[in-house]
């Protein structure tokens, strides 16, 4: 269809068919103002403010609701125009609050802006005045619906955006207001707590509480940083006032979170002003610990190194990384331990990931996410499995609500109901233990109906006859009896996936743990390939991973077998190039990892331990007595950290570290997005960055290194890396950079395996389900959500304590 030419005062525009008023309006900059407009919600031009007036139409239009016309003339200011806004905003403070002298939102408040804009400073309507409720009743925001006029936008966020449904209108007439079911309290309701509704609001009606009374909005200092929660990597303001973070609202324009947080990320950083923070350096003597300074504790640290290393070798020493610490840091610390002589250097959580990692490998060649968050939102179906993104990766949960109201087919297998089952076009309730199966089962239905992808199969993978003569036992009357599921629903959901343009797979990292050899991560990777979905946008396997930074803390070598970029420390060409970036050898045998010595009976071979921002002791959930009983005895662990924690309290050295607001860095996302992280205010004390400790650390055992700055780091770090090879702090302060991006004028790749995969040809598997054990597999669901707390996401159900009861362990 042809473009729409239309005038807006006076000035000619060109718009696509469909396009309305105040869309071609805001195109030109025209600011006419809205209430009840919102870009994620469908328009409903309820309250009126938006009004304009076309040339020889009868009254005046909404003009978010109406669409532009070819030829129409169109006055946005108009006498008439603003007579009628006038008329509305009068009629809206008869019955609104004027406390705009005390109220928290002055300054931010579209009421009172448009109020000032069009002279309205009182209403000449008189009568009754709506008088409710003060609902103080939960521990995040304040909600006096007294300030509310009724524009829906909350409505529609939590309804359609979010899926909590914890609110709606209710009443009629003069009575209506917006409140949860049966006017309870927010507390009571469904609400999860994500704060959508508040960021939207355009009036004080939702105030959070943390801030209140704390700064006006012209008072406070906004710093653009990373949420360091889960894997998603929010964009988040931290609001700043005297050197305390005093609240956080989401970045509206990245396309990662696009405005949209969760309670984890808009309400979890209230620990940054806690005073149980660690402030001074700390060495422990006759089992008490003293405060010392920097030299004191870090000279204590290199002699004791250096002594162990004497007596037992550097094969003695080990480094165990956090997932949570920024990439300057987890770059520095294993190379701090790589030039020490080892390369016993890991994260200690990998190992819940390590069936996802194995299978990716195997069948692609690499072991990061295929495609971005954004593209799910575009996608044409999606497959959700042992997983619950509403709870563990909020954002992502998002992404495939919007995938739905835009017309994609959502397939859900649970047993149970999850987040996003009320909205599932498929619920496949299959029995505990039978993931395989059922994967197997709707890959012998695509090929039985012949929908599988035969021209990507013929030239982009190997292994198929093997893959398919292997389900082809899987017919689905004997995966109706392994599953539970019947035939009928099951050739209905693999026609759903297969049939659709473009689908996706999401699944919970970690929920394979049992199974060591990563089944069920290779039996989806097998559907992928089957049907052609990789190497293309809005397609791909979502394995989305727990910490906010543990793709970052593997890409950058924190791991025993690699150095960065995944480059094997095997191999002498890769050994020879790092040798002469930093001046020292690098040790050809690969090191041990967490497992092999909390796990696997290899602990006797350590004697010392440095470890960063981790706190092993408690990871899996809860106080692990063997974990601490090792660590206990170790002739010397030093641990760094924000928090005096279970591990920490353990160490003969303790070093106060920088929280994520407090320093300058780098995180990667789960979809290898890099993102930059800004300081937004000082340490605690004599705390300081990870990574100056850690340099500063090096230069007292003797190695000379110089950085000026985090930036410094992490430009070591790109020209050692070829997935980070084109980026620098110049690039990414202009936005975020996924890998793999080789060359300084490449924009990143938003999703991987176009035309090839990282090994060459996508591998399919033979995966049956009997060799996984239904007593392990049976435990698969129970094992993600364990993985869920560590990284402290599975308190949901419990508005009050979601962010506070364990903050300490992933709040940097």
């Amino acid at each position: 269809m042809s473009a729409i030419k239309l005038t807006i005062d006076g000035t000619e525009v060109e718009v696509a068919p469909g396009t309305t008023i105040l869309e071609a309006a805001r195109r030109l900059g025209r600011d006419i103002p809205t209430f009840c407009y919102d870009s994620e919600l469908p328009p409903n031009g309820a309250c009126r403010i938006c009004l304009v007036e076309v040339e020889n139409a009868r009254t005046l239009v909404a003009s978010c609701v109406a669409p532009a016309g070819s030829g129409m003339v169109i006055h946005t200011e108009s006498e008439r125009v603003i007579r009628a806004r006038r008329e509305v905003l009068t009629l809206l403070v008869a019955n609104h609050p004027l406390d705009c002298i005390t109220c928290e939102k002055t300054g931010e408040c579209k009421l009172q802006d448009y109020c000032y804009r069009y002279g309205v400073a009182d209403s000449n309507y008189g009568g009754e005045v709506k008088k409710l409720d003060y609902d103080d009743t939960n521990a995040f925001f304040l909600r006096d619906m007294n300030k509310c006029i009724l524009c829906g936008i909350c409505v529609g966020k939590c309804q359609d955006v979010i899926g909590a449904g914890a609110i709606d209108f209710a009443r009629r007439g003069f009575t209506s207001n917006v409140a949860p079911p049966f006017e309870d309290p927010i507390e009571d309701s469904t609400c999860i707590f994500c704060g959508l509704c508040m960021d939207s609001c355009p009036v004080g009606a939702l105030i959070p509480k943390y801030s209140f009374s704390k700064g006006r909005p012209w008072q406070v200092e906004k710093t653009r940083s990373v949420c360091p929660y889960c894997s998603v990597g929010c964009n988040i303001y931290l609001h700043v006032k005297d050197n305390e973070v005093i609240g956080v609202t989401p970045v509206e324009e990245n396309p990662v979170n696009r405005g949209h947080l969760c309670a984890r990320g808009k309400f979890g950083w209230d620990y940054l002003q806690s005073g149980d923070r660690l402030t001074s350096p700390l060495v422990k003597s006759n089992g008490v610990f003293i405060e010392v300074s920097w030299e004191e504790a870090l000279g204590f640290i290199a002699d004791s190194i250096e002594e162990i290393m004497e007596r037992y070798g550097s094969d003695a020493i080990m480094g165990l990384c956090s997932p949570k610490t920024t990439n300057e840091e987890s770059y520095l610390f294993q190379k701090l331990i790589r030039f020490l002589g080892t390369n016993n250097v890991d994260s200690y959580t990998r190992h819940c990931h390590a069936p996802a990692v194995d299978g990716m490998m195997k069948a692609f060649g690499s072991a990061a996410m295929t495609n971005s968050i954004e593209e799910l939102a575009s996608t044409g179906a999606v497959f959700v499995i042992a997983a619950d993104p509403y709870v563990s990766h909020p954002i992502i949960s998002y992404r495939v609500r919007e995938a739905v109201r835009k017309g994609a087919k959502l397939i859900v297998a649970d047993p149970d109901p999850i987040g996003l089952t009320d909205i599932a076009h498929h619920h496949l309730t299959l029995r505990d233990g039978s993931a395989v199966a059922l994967v197997n089962g709707i890959a012998n239905a695509i090929i039985e109906e012949g929908l599988q992808d035969q021209l990507f199969i013929d030239r982009r993978t190997e292994g198929y006859d093997a893959f398919r003569a292997a389900v082809a036992e899987y017919t689905p009357r004997y995966t109706a009896e392994v599953t539970g599921i019947s035939e009928e629903d099951l050739r209905s959901a693999a026609r759903a996936y297969a049939g659709a343009g473009s689908a996706a797979i999401i699944s919970t990292v970690g929920m394979d743990y049992s199974a060591g050899n990563g089944g069920l991560v290779l039996a989806l990777a097998n559907l992928a390939l089957l049907t052609g979905n990789l190497g293309k946008e809005s397609a791909g396997l979502y394995l989305p991973y727990g910490e906010n930074n543990l793709q970052g803390a593997s890409d950058m070598g924190a791991l025993p077998a690699v150095l960065t970029g995944y480059q094997p420390v095997k191999e002498k060409s890769v050994r020879v190039k790092f040798a002469r970036a930093w001046g020292t050898d690098i040790s050809d045998q690969e090191g041990l990892s967490a497992a092999d010595v909390f796990e696997g009976g290899a602990g006797d071979k350590i004697k010392a331990m440095l470890i960063l921002d981790e706190n092993p002791v408690t990871c899996v959930g809860g106080e692990d007595e063997e974990t601490a009983c090792y660590l206990a005895g170790l002739d010397f662990l030093v641990v760094q950290d924000i928090f005096m924690t279970e591990t920490a309290a353990l160490a003969d050295v303790v070093l106060p570290a920088a929280a994520f607001a407090e320093q300058q860095g780098t995180y990667t996302n789960t979809e290898r997005r890099v993102q930059l992280t800004r300081p937004a205010v000082k340490p605690p004390g004599d705390a300081f960055p990870g990574w100056a400790i850690i340099a500063e650390l090096a230069g007292w055992l003797g190695f000379d290194w110089a950085y000026d700055g985090a930036g410094d780091v992490f430009d070591e770090m790109a020209s050692l890396t070829p997935q980070y090879a084109g980026m620098s702090y110049e690039r990414l302060a202009q936005g975020s950079l996924q890998w793999p991006c080789p060359t300084g004028e490449h924009p990143g790749t938003a999703y991987l395996y176009e035309g090839r995969f990282s090994r060459g040809l996508g591998l399919f598997s033979v995966v049956e389900q009997e060799k996984l054990k239904v007593s392990e597999a049976a435990g698969t669901k129970k094992d993600a959500l364990v993985h869920h707390a560590c990284q402290c996401q599975s308190d949901s159900m419990n508005k009050r304590s979601v962010v506070r009861n364990f903050y300490r362990t992933v709040g940097r």
